[in-house]
């Protein structure tokens, strides 16, 4: 019987409960068709600490060695370090993790060589159209000559890869509290941070895919309580949050507030503009107004783009960006292969604020101008429906513009705010801005009694 992979196979990766809807047998079929897709001779394979992933990171590796491929094994790494070996390497990667989804789920992010993405667009499809027929009428014929299957330490090159793409040698001393969630960030943070003058508070890096501490998603703000009271026990200068590949990194104040990733992205953007003049930017169009004024006024130019990192990527690749944000703490530079990584993101930070005297609550005020009310969702019984009746609301009134690039965006000239449905939950997802926090409550409440009805 044909394995059913239409609740796993996601837009951009695979990703579902072990072993109730994948297991090592599909991740087999998975490695071999990996390989038939890409057309690779040679792949890299790493796995975060979750129980299921060393089995089926080793499965997969089988699966594409049976059909040829030589496989290189980087083991316990985050995702950006795989993307790391990918780009180095210059070989297609698969990343086996479930990011922040809890203890029994597990997936795997693939990638062609240069960390290019592979999503449904880009290869996804073919990959599961193979594996569904595989498991209905049997594996693979395999290759007259099987792949190898080797080992290989990559986790000091990439540290010394990203110190080396910004300088932190002469900043002051600062402390840093780090919450790694029980995710791969306690595998890296030590190894990047070592020999730079930091003083390292870690939190939860003892590497546990049961997550026994909170949820390894710092964009919901109680994964991130315990981080705050921290950073304020500690006198701490910031606090840094890793999801658990340590894909992304969420920042803390030394105040314990949050601070914006759209923030981030606009601090991020100013440096490496600074380096590359007149370079473009890419942001989502759920970044806040700061970013795009903030890349004008350093001399770059912003292009807009729908949310997900195979669109990002794209456009970055399309346009010859030097650096891409998101406002989920996604943060792509081209100096990594055009991929994601928080750590990059993180040491720009660190950089930046140990380059001047100043607390990280004053050095991000430039870039954090407006009220924004974060992502609120709904779940709604029909979602064509209820978008439609927003859309009806605002839909010809005077000093309005509309626009369906992704999900609908409505724009004021003093607020804006963008209504997307969730490709997998039965979701609006609304995120909404102002030049102050009174107008911009009082659209984020009049769109919601839309949404909700």
């Amino acid at each position: 019987m044909a394995a059913d992979l239409s609740q796993i196979v996601k837009a951009y990766d695979v990703r579902g409960v072990v072993p109730d809807q994948w297991d090592e047998s599909l991740a087999e079929l998975f490695g071999a068709a990996f390989v038939a897709v890409t057309q690779a001779d040679a792949i890299v394979v790493g796995h975060d600490m979750r129980p299921s992933s060393p089995g089926l990171s080793a499965a997969f590796a089988r699966g594409a060695a049976a059909l040829g491929a030589d496989v290189t094994l980087i083991g316990l790494c985050s995702t950006d370090q795989l993307y790391y070996a990918s780009g180095a390497l210059d070989l297609p990667g698969a990343m086996f993790t479930a990011s922040h989804n809890p203890a029994q789920y597990n997936g795997i992010k693939m990638c062609r060589k240069g960390a290019a993405p592979v999503g449904q667009d880009t290869g996804l499809a073919e990959i599961r159209e193979l594996v569904e027929r595989w498991s209905e009428q049997g594996a693979p014929a395999v290759a007259p000559k099987a792949g190898t299957i080797v080992e290989r330490e990559t986790l000091t090159d990439y540290a010394a890869h990203l110190k080396a793409l910004v300088d932190l040698t002469a900043i002051r001393p600062l402390k840093v509290v780090v919450d790694a969630g029980n995710g791969m960030g306690g595998h890296t943070v030590p190894t990047v941070f070592e020999g730079l003058p930091l003083d390292l508070v870690p939190m939860y890096f003892e590497l546990d895919g049961t997550f026994p501490n909170h949820e390894a998603n710092p964009l919901d703000p109680a994964n991130i309580v315990d981080l705050q009271a921290r950073v304020i026990a500690e006198g701490a200068d910031l606090g840094l949050a890793f999801d658990g590949d340590a894909d992304r990194c969420f920042v803390v104040d030394e105040r314990g507030e949050p601070v914006s990733p759209s923030a981030i992205t606009a601090l991020v953007a100013a440096r490496e503009l600074a380096r590359h003049p007149g370079g473009t930017v890419i942001h989502n169009l759920i970044t806040s107004w700061s970013v795009p004024e903030v890349v004008r006024e350093n001399g770059g130019t912003p292009v807009r783009t729908r949310v997900g990192h195979s669109f990002i990527k794209q456009e970055m690749a399309a346009t010859g960006a030097i650096f891409g944000g998101e406002h989920s703490a996604h943060y792509y530079f081209a100096d990594f292969w055009n991929a994601d990584t928080g750590m990059l993101a993180a040491l720009h930070v660190l950089a930046a604020l140990g380059g001047q005297q100043g607390t990280l609550s004053a050095l991000v005020a430039q870039y954090d101008r407006y009220a924004g009310s974060g992502e609120i969702n709904s779940t709604v019984d029909d979602q064509t429906a209820r978008a439609a009746a927003v859309r009806a609301a605002y839909e010809g009134q005077d000093g309005l513009t509309l626009d369906e690039l992704d999900g609908l965006t409505v724009t004021a000239q003093d607020w804006w705010f963008n209504l997307r449905a969730s490709n997998t939950e039965p979701l609006l997802r609304l995120n909404v801005e102002a030049r102050d926090a009174a107008t911009m409550a009082k659209v984020r409440d009049e769109v919601l009694a839309l949404v909700r009805g």
